[in-house]
């Protein structure tokens, strides 16, 4: 990835930042993309605290895309257990398109709103 288009991803994701902060009772789910993998995490902002995980690594699957799917199911699956079913989607400065949208998508299906 260019320069250029980092800096652009970061410059969106502290504007994004700025508004978004996860509490007790809605907790952030932050995405993390990277050029082989896909990363979600739940952060309860006030302690400083992650809840729960989910990667691509853990997931198996054909496309990235599908990946991305499934580990929003997993993430919304691990956060029904600790009894979170609202949260805030933070997408990190990334366009919410392909596989940002399907771990959206996907965490949805799991039974997380937002």
């Amino acid at each position: 990835m260019s320069i250029i288009k980092t800096n652009k991803r970061e410059r969106r994701h502290r504007k994004i930042r700025a508004k978004v902060s996860g509490t007790s009772a809605r907790p952030r789910l932050a995405v993390f993309r990277s050029n082989k993998h896909l990363y979600a995490q739940i952060i309860n902002d006030e302690k400083g605290e992650t809840l729960a995980t989910a990667t691509s690594r853990e997931v198996g699957g054909k496309t990235l895309l599908e990946k991305a799917r499934e580990i929003g199911k997993i993430i919304a699956k691990k956060a029904v257990a600790k009894k979170i079913d609202k949260v805030v989607f933070d997408r990190a400065g990334y366009v919410y398109t392909g596989k940002i949208k399907a771990l959206a998508e996907g965490a949805r299906e799991g039974g997380l709103s937002f």
